[in-house]
C-alpha cells in the first residue's frame, strides 16, 4: 500500500505527517506500507520550512533530507490512499483523478466539521508549528492501526 499525504507547499504539514507515519509504522511492523508526501502548490526541491525542521528536531523527527514535490497526476495514480490537510487539497486531488482514494486526514481519523482540517503553520511562530506537529501526531496515531491492519481503504 502506498500512502500519500498532501498539503499546500509540502514543506510543513505533509512532510511532518509522512515522517510521523514512517516512524509509527517502523515500530508497528507494517512492512507493506510506503509513505510519501506532496504539495498542491509546491516548489519542487524546497526543503522543509525552518519551523517544521526545528520542531521536528525537538521531537526527534529529522526533516533535513526532505525536498518538496509538486502534486501530479502520476503521484495521485501511484497512491492507494491519499490523506489531505484541507478540503481544498482534497478537491485538487480529485481533479487529478484521485476520487475514491482521497480523504481528509482528520476525517479518516474520525473527526468531523472544521476539526477535520489541519491548520497551516507556515509563516507563523514556532509555537504554531508545535501545535500543528502535536495535532498531526495524534491524527497519525489514530490512523496507524488501520493502515497496519490492511483496512486502509475501508470507509469509516
Amino acid at each position: 500500500m502506498n500512502v500519500l499525504f498532501v498539503c499546500t507547499g509540502n514543506t510543513c504539514r505533509s512532510p511532518i505527517a509522512e515522517a510521523l507515519l514512517r516512524r509509527a509504522l517502523a515500530s508497528g511492523g507494517a512492512d507493506d506500507v510506503t509513505v510519501g508526501s506532496a504539495g498542491a502548490a509546491a516548489s519542487g526541491g524546497a526543503p522543509a520550512s525552518e519551523g517544521a525542521y526545528l520542531v521536528g528536531l525537538e521531537r526527534s523527527v529529522d526533516l533535513s533530507g526532505h525536498r518538496a514535490r509538486l502534486l501530479t497526476r502520476e503521484l495521485v495514480a501511484g497512491a492507494d490512499l491519499i490523506l489531505t490537510m484541507s478540503r481544498s487539497h482534497r478537491a485538487q486531488v480529485e481533479e487529478l483523478g484521485g476520487g475514491g482514494k482521497v480523504h481528509l486526514l482528520g476525517e479518516y481519523a474520525g473527526r468531523t466539521g472544521n476539526a477535520a482540517e489541519v491548520s497551516d503553520p507556515f509563516g507563523g511562530e514556532l509555537d504554531d508549528y508545535r501545535v500543528a506537529f502535536d495535532e498531526l501526531e495524534r491524527l497519525v496515531e489514530s490512523v496507524r492501526p488501520r493502515l497496519a491492519s490492511g483496512r486502509a481503504r475501508d470507509q469509516r
